[in-house]
């Protein structure tokens, strides 16, 4: 494939010899094919195109990201893990927090991810926001600011995040879901078992319906067979008729629990209606980790099983160089490459592209990532021309479009955090 940002300064320009994901343009796997590209849009073929050989590139959309937390990336250097589990990242990302996350340096290391984000090809993304108070009143109007400046390169949505038990804090829970009604963002909760679980969900779907807000929960995450409030939550949509949408993320503990639990379970989740996202990198940083010890168990959630119910499944970043992953750049092929060897989507149903497309925006409310005429002309090329190729490399070498044109694909550079960092 020649470079593509010596592409001929024509109007309209027909990219020939592509490789097409086939659950984006049809059905199959992938199909050869041809886009072209006119006013910043992919339009119908036109006689008076310029022809450009692709050699077999495979091209997407622009990817969504439908779960990460914006608000806490790029702090690892201030305040690692002390031991890489769970606990250690809630105790570290807490006292961060409350020394550190003021609205300059929420917004400056929310910037540098998003710059990032959109240098992989990244065109949407829903951020968690810690809204323990007064955070929330500190990161959501500096969400909002950022949604603006990035309007036109990536669409941003924000969900509030907050333990279960918070919600017993009346005033506190009402302020929050007052500030994400304003903010025009989606009510969210992390759920555990704990004694008053279903009163504190009643509580929650109560702020939702009567703000017309969309849900969505980080949900057992730990490998504890005995958790399950997924369940609960499945039965209070079901019971409630609750209309908007409603997404649950992590899921870890249906990969412990008996498969008779796990599937009956997978059942009302399917009966309900609700989407699931999947973060698999973050689950294998995360879960079974144990001094000296190898771990055994990954904590994948049952993506086959789901998929095969009919649920809506995506795949998304979650944490990015923070105490709940050290690793990371808000990367979607990286994600499409990690979950595809992880959860085993090769050698399986040909249209899983869509778990980082179209099945994330669908679930989010974002326009639908397409190759079909009237698109944007917002595309990913990468010079791998089958699956194969695509994981083999990290595709550090492809190009970006944006509205027909190659974008500067230049990272930022760490060094710019290093004030926030507290490092010579």
């Amino acid at each position: 494939m020649s470079d593509f940002k010596t592409l001929p300064d024509a109007p309209v320009i027909r990219l020939e010899n592509l490789t097409l994901p086939g659950c984006l343009v049809g059905s199959g796997d992938l199909l050869p094919g041809a886009l072209t590209l006119a006013g910043g849009r992919i339009v119908a073929d036109r006689h008076d195109a310029v022809a450009v050989d692709m050699r077999g590139a495979m091209v997407f959309p622009t990817f969504v990201d439908m779960h990460t937390h914006l608000d806490k990336g790029h702090i690892w250097p201030r305040t690692p893990n002390p031991d890489g589990s769970f606990e250690g990242a809630l105790g570290a990302v807490g006292g961060d927090r409350m020394k550190s996350w003021s609205a300059e340096d929420v917004a400056k290391r929310m910037d540098f991810a998003l710059r990032s984000a959109y240098a992989h090809g990244t065109g949407a993304i829903r951020t968690h926001l810690d809204s323990v108070p007064p955070q929330t009143a500190i990161s959501f109007p500096v969400f909002r600011e950022m949604r603006a400046r990035w309007a036109g390169r990536i669409d941003l949505q924000a969900a509030c995040l907050m333990g279960i038990d918070n919600i017993a804090d009346a005033a506190g829970f009402t302020e929050t879901a007052d500030i994400v009604a304003e903010s025009g963002g989606i009510l969210g909760v992390v759920t555990y078992p704990v004694p008053r679980l279903m009163e504190h969900l009643t509580t929650f779907f109560d702020a939702a319906e009567a703000r017309g807000l969309e849900v969505d929960f980080h949900v057992d995450e730990t490998l504890d067979p005995t958790v399950n409030t997924l369940r609960s939550i499945a039965e209070m949509v079901l019971a409630r008729g609750f209309a908007r949408p409603v997404t649950v993320g992590h899921l870890c503990s249906l990969s412990t629990m008996p498969e008779a639990e796990a599937l009956a379970t997978l059942d009302l989740v399917a009966k309900a209606g609700i989407n699931v996202v999947s973060l698999p990198m973050c689950n294998l940083y995360l879960q079974d980790r144990h001094a000296r010890r190898t771990p055994r168990n990954r904590g994948i959630t049952l993506v086959h099983e789901m998929k095969a119910r009919g649920i809506n499944v995506s795949f998304a970043s979650d944490n990015t160089r923070d105490p709940f992953y050290a690793y990371g750049d808000l990367d979607m092929l990286e994600v499409m490459r990690e979950a595809t060897r992880i959860g085993h989507l090769d050698h399986s149903d040909p249209d899983w592209t869509a778990a980082f497309l179209t099945n994330p925006a669908r679930a989010c409310g974002f326009a639908a990532p397409s190759l079909a005429p009237g698109a944007p002309a917002d595309l990913v090329i990468c010079r791998a021309r089958s699956w194969t190729e695509l994981f083999a490399r990290p595709q550090a070498d492809r190009i970006v479009l944006r509205q027909g044109r190659a974008i500067d694909r230049s990272l930022p550079d760490y060094s710019e955090l290093d004030d926030l960092m507290r490092m010579p």
